[in-house]
C-alpha cells in the first residue's frame, strides 16, 4: 500500500505540474484590435451524437476486475439532444475467466466462452450555469454475470484546470448503497494535424464507497475503494473521427478496499459484490470514435 501511496502521489504531483504550466503558457495575450464583424456562424445542430468502439486487456468497474487473461471489446453510441444525452454501452468478453469477483455465467458455465455479458443504458440531462455543468442522470446495469441493477447519479464539473468532477451514484435495486467519484482530466496539444490536434490526455479519480446487504449475513462495507491514473493520445485521423490508444493504472485506496472478505461467501466467489477487494492492476488499449 506504502507503494500505491507513493506512485500515487508522484503521479498527482506531475498532474497539477503539467497543467499548471500548460495554463501559464496558453494564458491570453493583450486583446487585439477590433476586426471587422464577421458572418454569423451557422447554427449548432440540435442532435449530435458518437459511435466508439474500444479493446482492452480487461474490464474493470471501479476497481474491480471483471475479466481476466481475455480481450474485451467495449461498443458505445451517444445521442445528445438540448442538454438530454442517452447512451447505449456494451462489454463482449472474448475469452471469460473467473477472477476475485466475476464468475462467467454467473455459476461458472462460461468458464472460457466468448460472451456479451453486459449492456447499460445512461440517460442524463446537464445544465450549464457559466463554467459549471451540472448533470443529473439514470444508468440501468443489463448485466448477465450478477444480478441487473439500477442507479440514479448527480455530477458537477467545473471549466478549469484539471476539470474537477464530483459525481455520486446511489443504487435503488439490487445493492443498495452509495458510491462517490472525484475526477480530474486535462487534455494538452501536442501537434497539429490536418483534422485537428493531438492531444495527451490525463487523468485520475478517486472512489469512496458505503454499501449495505452485501451477503446474506446484510453486512455493511464503508471505505475509501478505488484510485485510477491514466494517459492517452487522441489523434484525429479522418474529418469526425479519432483514434485513443490508453493505458489505466488502477489500485486500492485502503487495506478494507485491498483485503476486504465480503467477496465470499462459505468459501464461494459471491457474484453480486460491487465492493470487493481490489488489486493493483494496468489496463491498456485503443478506441475510435466517430462523431456526428
Amino acid at each position: 500500500m506504502n507503494r500505491s501511496k507513493s506512485v500515487l502521489a508522484t503521479i498527482f504531483i506531475l498532474f497539477v505540474f503539467v497543467t499548471g504550466v500548460y495554463a501559464e503558457e496558453q494564458a491570453p495575450a493583450a486583446a487585439p484590435a477590433p476586426a471587422t464583424a464577421a458572418a454569423p456562424a451557422a447554427p449548432a445542430p440540435d442532435v449530435t451524437g458518437s459511435v466508439s468502439f474500444t479493446g482492452l486487456n480487461k474490464y474493470i468497474f471501479r476497481g474491480a476486475e471483471i475479466s481476466a487473461r481475455s480481450v474485451v471489446l467495449e461498443p458505445s453510441v451517444t445521442i445528445n439532444y438540448k442538454g438530454f444525452s442517452l447512451n447505449v454501452w456494451g462489454n463482449i468478453d472474448t475469452d471469460q475467466h473467473a477472477t476475485q469477483v466475476f464468475v462467467p455465467g454467473k455459476d461458472g458455465s462460461g468458464e472460457g466462452h466468448k460472451s456479451f455479458n453486459e449492456t447499460d443504458l445512461t440517460l442524463s440531462y446537464t445544465y450549464n450555469i457559466d463554467k459549471l455543468a451540472l448533470t443529473g442522470g439514470y444508468i440501468y446495469y443489463g448485466t448477465e454475470y450478477a444480478q441487473q441493477t439500477q442507479e440514479l447519479y448527480v455530477s458537477t464539473t467545473y471549466d478549469m484546470i484539471a476539470h474537477p468532477t464530483i459525481s455520486i451514484y446511489r443504487d435503488i435495486d439490487a445493492n443498495p448503497g452509495w458510491y462517490v467519484n472525484l475526477s480530474f482530466s486535462q487534455s494538452l496539444p501536442v501537434a497539429k494535424m490536418p483534422n485537428g490536434d493531438m492531444t495527451v490526455d490525463l487523468g485520475a479519480s478517486f472512489g469512496y464507497y458505503n454499501i449495505s446487504s452485501l451477503t446474506p449475513a446484510n453486512k455493511t462495507y464503508s471505505a475509501l475503494h478505488d484510485g485510477m491514473v491514466k494517459v492517452g493520445l487522441t489523434v484525429p485521423v479522418a474529418k469526425n473521427v479519432v483514434v485513443q490508444p490508453i493505458t489505466q493504472y488502477w489500485f486500492p485506496l485502503s487495506g478494507k478496499a485491498h483485503h476486504d472478505q465480503l467477496v465470499t461467501v462459505d468459501g464461494s466467489i459471491f457474484n453480486n459484490n460491487p465492493a470487493a477487494h481490489i488489486d493493483n492492476t494496468f489496463v491498456f488499449g485503443v478506441g475510435a470514435t466517430l462523431s456526428f
